[in-house]
């Protein structure tokens, strides 16, 4: 069963910093790429970061040169380290994997998300 679990959302004041991280775990799976997307009421889910396997990091023009995305351990875990965060920032951030597993494909999944707030 694949789970990915966030932590480090949480309140931060404009011009500061924040770290995610998120654990993946997919048995018997192949985890091959790693990312974060965000939503804010009202709005579709904004993809953010992804890195893969090799580490390979591409990231959205909105957050490029403030956020980075890297991938660590076994390649199961993966964090964001946001600076310069603007109160436009808030958002429900989500840890996302794409996995190859015992479906012979390429399968999207997203955690259950962790709050982040920037206030003036």
């Amino acid at each position: 069963q694949v789970q990915l679990v966030e932590s480090g959302g949480g309140l931060v004041q404009a011009g500061g910093s924040q770290n995610l991280s998120c654990v993946a775990s997919a048995p018997g799976s192949s985890i091959n790429v790693l990312g974060w997307y965000r939503r804010t009421p009202g709005n579709e889910r904004e993809w953010l970061a992804t890195v893969s396997r090799s580490g390979d990091a591409n990231y959205a023009d909105s957050v490029k040169g403030r956020f980075t995305i890297t991938r660590a351990g076994t390649g199961q875990t993966v964090y964001l380290q946001m600076s310069s965060l603007e109160p436009e920032d808030t958002a429900v951030y989500y840890c996302y994997a794409k996995i190859v597993g015992p479906w012979q494909s390429t399968r999207d999944f997203w955690g259950q998300g962790t709050q982040v707030t920037v206030s003036y």
